[in-house]
């Protein structure tokens, strides 16, 4: 395995001290392999250990992820990484970068109804925007469990099973999963909502420029 590729595969599994050894080796933090970009990897997991030896190695948090056009800050929020979150933004990462189909951090959060990361990307200077405030609207007062399970169904393998929960948020607030296993009870894929997405409208609608 080249050492591009045992970075990206450390980093995608969360083992902060083996990134640490390639990095200390002479690994290029911000190189991308076929699978993408350590960072991203390490972000979108919620590998906070491994997201801060990429960035003390000089990763930059800015780096956006072919073909999508994603950082590691669009992975995170879309993750409902707040931990991540909250570190990346604290290394100077733009929250108001977008990626290539024009969504922003914020526009990301609030479509998720995820409140602790849209007062995160806020507090760190994100700019409210219409769309963000659109899509927060959008599901406000829906029901969560119902768009989560449909969502999940639209990939679902034929007989597969939707099973939903509700587990907590990190920094607060509910998440609503929903969770595939095939006809053999296998799990497949997952699709996660927050449930703040009234919250987070009334946030926004008090921004300048939110509404604009």
């Amino acid at each position: 395995m080249t050492a591009p590729a045992a970075l990206y595969q450390a980093a995608v599994q969360g083992h902060g001290g083996f990134v640490r050894t390639l990095l200390a080796a002479g690994a290029d933090p911000d190189q991308e392999t076929e699978d993408g970009l350590p960072l991203c990897a390490a972000a979108c997991w919620g590998h906070l250990d491994a997201v801060n030896a990429l960035l003390d190695a000089g990763a930059d948090p800015d780096r956006q992820e072919s073909p999508g056009a994603m950082t590691a800050l669009h992975w995170a929020v879309a993750n409902d990484r707040l931990a991540v979150v909250e570190a990346l933004l604290a290394r100077g990462a733009d929250p108001d970068l977008r990626d290539s189909a024009g969504n922003s951090p914020l526009s990301r959060a609030a479509e998720r109804g995820a409140t602790a990361v849209v007062r995160a990307l806020l507090d760190h200077g994100a700019a409210p925007d219409p769309r963000s405030l659109d899509l927060a609207r959008s599901l406000a007062g829906q029901d969560i469990e119902a768009e989560v399970r449909a969502r999940a169904g639209q990939y679902a393998p034929e007989g597969a099973r939707i099973s939903v929960r509700r587990e907590p948020a990190e920094g607060g607030g509910e998440l609503v999963v929903a969770e595939v296993r095939d006809a053999e009870g296998r799990p497949r894929s997952e699709t996660r909502l927050g449930t703040g997405h009234a919250e987070i409208a009334r946030l926004l609608e008090t921004r300048p420029g939110a509404g604009a």
